[in-house]
């Protein structure tokens, strides 16, 4: 392929809960919309990224993905996905609670909606005072206790909350019940898929006084029940990759860069994913070179092998792949 180094258009998702920290944080100037997520990187349908510029501009990410087939995505990912794109990349930014939700795993998914199923992780990017989340179940509880709870409004009873700080990390296999609370600001990495399941929304109504429709039977089969082990803060040193989550849906690592960093993926069978939570820096493989600071994504070709990153000041990098 002609670029190695790929950039996208934003898209900008507008929501009951959103706020107005995204447009800012991205560079973008602030307006009225209460944005609650931005898809950084997307191959889902009717909501595809588009390249911004390069030889390959104007492209959707499917289209990029039908022209560089293994070249882009990786030998073994092509042949597991073809040009489906395997990840999907957000900023959310929660000035009221979401909703408790779960996803169900790739059998049932793939069986009732023939897609995907959810598995996700969260990035903690900042959070205001008091800010908070919802992952899992602190006790064991039954699929009739989950449905009494859900109708006698009392279900966070019984989920672990959380404090957050930036820096936090939490992984959420499919089925697993959570939320993200007031204050959150994350970046959430996770499989291709948009199916959720609300199960829980603490009362609320959408713009013209209807409650938001809830899934709470649809979720049963997809649920968790087990309880959760409590999750464990990480401290990243700089300047030394800190690997986050390791998964066969993906794996991620974090950068907290003060000087160049040189990346060798040359034995690296996939794409990687780049993503600035704070900072800037100057990414660049071979004669290209891209300035990525905080807020913006970059998709790196399979065929890349060395990728230098140089910050600009402390830069705090998020890399995932396949």
């Amino acid at each position: 392929m002609e670029n190695k180094l790929f950039r996208f258009t934003d898209i900008f998702k507008e929501t009951l809960w959103g706020g107005h920290r995204i447009l800012p944080f991205k560079g973008v100037k602030a307006d009225e919309r209460l944005i609650g997520e931005s898809w950084e990187l997307s191959g889902i349908p009717g909501n595809e990224s588009v390249v911004a510029g390069g030889a390959y501009d104007g492209m959707t990410l499917t289209q990029l993905a039908e022209k560089g087939g293994s070249a882009l995505l990786g030998e073994e990912n092509f042949k597991r996905f073809g040009t489906r794109f395997p990840l999907l990349i957000k900023f959310i930014d929660a000035a009221q609670p979401l909703s408790v939700q779960v996803h169900p795993d790739d059998e049932l998914a793939q069986r009732r909606h023939g897609c995907p199923g959810k598995t996700e992780m969260w990035y903690v990017v900042d959070g205001a005072p008091g800010a908070y989340l919802l992952d899992g179940f602190s006790r064991q509880v039954t699929a009739d206790e989950y449905a009494a709870r859900v109708a006698d409004q009392t279900l966070p009873e019984v989920l672990r909350r959380y404090d957050v700080r930036p820096g936090d990390v939490y992984y959420l296999p499919a089925g697993r019940v959570h939320s993200i609370g007031t204050g959150c600001f994350i970046c959430e990495i996770q499989q291709s898929s948009d199916v959720t399941y609300r199960i829980y929304d603490f009362g609320r109504v959408d713009s013209e006084g209807r409650p938001r429709q809830l899934h709470v039977e649809e979720a049963k089969e997809a649920i968790d029940y087990a309880v959760t082990e409590p999750e464990t803060r990480r401290e990243i040193e700089a300047n030394v990759p800190a690997e986050l989550v390791r998964s066969s849906f993906f794996t991620t690592s974090a950068y907290r860069l003060t000087e160049p960093m040189t990346c060798d993926y040359a034995d690296l069978d996939s794409f990687v994913i780049l993503i600035c939570t704070k900072g800037a820096c100057r990414v660049s493989c071979g004669e290209e070179e891209v300035k990525l600071t905080a807020g913006h994504t970059l998709l790196v070709s399979a065929e890349a092998e060395n990728v230098t990153l140089a910050p600009e000041g402390e830069t705090t990098i998020l890399e995932s792949y396949v």
